[in-house]
């Protein structure tokens, strides 16, 4: 049996059952194929990595597939991580050999969505753009579409959905949105197809748990229409939040009663807020928040939304950034409100892998400076929270506690020495964080070429985080020196402070 009568036969089935007519049973199912064949595409995505260590260098190129299908407006939608680091992109569709060259127009790392648009717009004659629907129920039958292992054919796996929740997005590897899950097989290949229900998409496949068999994740559509209202205006701005962190410490009642929290409120009481966020100066440790907006918030931090029990931080995602939310919490047993705008309030040290951007460095007298970042952390494999310095894994997990500075915008480190004569004994520093050089404090990358060329006495002085002794080099060798290292290691440029 050929696959459409295959398809044909298992519509007739469940169509039957519901009391179709014969007639409409082919119709039907000559409905669901063209919106299968016109809907869903193959992308083939041509890649390259960056170096962290060593900027100016990058790793080789490669080629992945992926999915992704047709929504209004001509626009493909995909997941980010399909088309990262991309060099050249190509799309298509399923029956015709033609390949259409393609361009990312939006790219969302945080929650792993991205919109192509096509050179040729004759790619999208007689395609169908799919419709947003709701977010599935649990027990529901779902069907995944895409191009498992790069086949030429569309497939389809069909499964339940068994839990909606937030979870960690494996993409950058520190962003938590809503996810549903369903046992539908997820494989490679099949990122960034259609999960539809009833004729209207409810999720895109996007990642699987490799512990687990048949357990595939989607991103819903709640975390769609945000990333589609975000870019109507041309721009990303991602999504955002409060700025602070707490705790469940309502569920100890006598802590509760410490807090003068009233008997029969529940909340989450705030242990933190982040420099320079949306709430550094409204809330104060020990504050216990029990409303936001319209919804009560219980012990767990957990709020009903959706019609489903969801972590209060969703109502935060369902919308943009710049709007507001309303806050009501206890102080010393005194009832609270307050207005809080929505912000990225991004960590000082990102947890979040970054793509698509050079790394930006300084090299001076063979000393290679770059921020500390995820990317540049995971240079020690793929143990790297296990293998790093310690002091780097300390200031990785601790960087908001431990940073005093607030004109700091991040940390500097020393991630390789181009060895020559006027470098010689400086490798104990390499891999260490720069607080100050020359005697000018260190808060961005882009303060070190002025500091590095402001010697005092003939000597350039590099002071590290958590060391003693600093760096010394005699200051007009390192002059002297730095276009012959430039051209020795092939560096292209002594600064790249853009990232591009």
């Amino acid at each position: 049996m050929n696959r459409r009568l295959l398809l044909w036969a298992v519509l007739a089935l469940v169509l039957v059952a519901a009391g179709r007519a014969p007639a409409q049973l082919l119709e039907d199912a000559d409905d669901t194929i063209l919106t299968l064949e016109k809907s869903v595409v193959l992308i083939l995505c041509v890649s390259q990595d960056f170096n962290c260590v060593t900027p100016w260098k990058t790793t080789r190129m490669g080629q992945g597939l992926g999915s992704g299908f047709v929504i209004e407006g001509n626009r493909i939608l995909t997941n980010a991580h399909n088309v990262s680091n991309h060099k050249y992109i190509e799309v298509k569709k399923q029956n015709l050999a033609r390949r259409y060259p393609a361009i990312v127009t939006f790219i969302a790392h945080d929650c792993d969505l991205a919109v192509l648009s096509v050179l040729d717009e004759s790619f999208f004659d007689d395609t169908i753009a799919l419709e947003l629907g709701a977010l599935p129920r649990i027990n529901s039958k779902v069907r995944t579409y895409g191009f498992p292992v790069g086949g030429s054919q569309v497939s389809i796996t069909e499964g339940v959905v068994s839990r909606i929740q937030t979870g960690v997005y494996i993409h950058t590897q520190a962003d938590s949105h809503l996810v549903v899950q369903t046992d539908a097989a997820v494989n490679p290949g099949n990122s960034g197809g259609p999960v539809m229900q009833d004729g209207k998409l409810v999720g895109v496949a996007f990642q699987n748990m490799r512990e687990a068999d048949n357990i595939g994740f989607m991103i819903p559509t709640t975390v769609i229409r945000h990333f589609l209202k975000d870019i109507e205006d041309g721009i990303y701005d991602g999504f955002g939040s409060l700025g602070f962190t707490s705790f469940g410490g309502l569920h100890n009642k006598t802590y509760a009663s410490w807090l003068k929290v009233p008997p029969g409120e529940d909340g989450i009481v705030v242990m933190r807020t982040m420099m320079h966020s949306s709430v550094e100066n409204q809330f104060q440790k020990g504050d216990v928040i029990t409303r936001i907006d319209d919804y009560n918030i219980d012990n767990d931090g957990m709020v009903r939304m959706y019609g489903l029990c969801v972590q209060m931080g969703e109502v935060i995602e369902s919308k943009q950034i710049g709007e507001t939310v309303e806050l009501t919490f206890y102080r010393g047993g005194e009832k609270m409100t307050c207005s809080a705008t929505i912000a990225l309030n991004r960590p000082l040290l990102d947890y979040a892998r970054a793509f698509d951007v050079a790394p930006r460095h300084v090299v001076y007298g063979g000393l290679t400076f770059v921020p500390m970042t995820r990317n540049y952390l995971e240079s020690w494999g793929s143990n790297w929270i296990s293998e790093m310095p310690f002091y780097l894994r300390y200031l990785f997990f601790d960087s908001e506690q431990l940073n005093t500075r607030r004109d700091r915008r991040e940390y500097v480190v020393l991630s390789e020495i181009l060895s020559h004569a006027v470098n010689d004994y400086c490798g104990d520093f390499e891999d260490h964080v720069v607080e100050s050089v020359n005697g000018i404090l260190i808060n961005g990358l882009e303060d070190m070429p002025r500091a590095l060329e402001d010697s005092k006495d003939g000597f350039l002085v590099i002071k590290f985080m958590g060391l003693e002794r600093p760096l010394v080099m005699d200051a007009q060798k390192a002059a002297e020196a730095q276009e012959n290292i430039l051209q020795n290691y092939a560096v292209p440029v002594a600064a790249n402070l853009e990232g591009n």
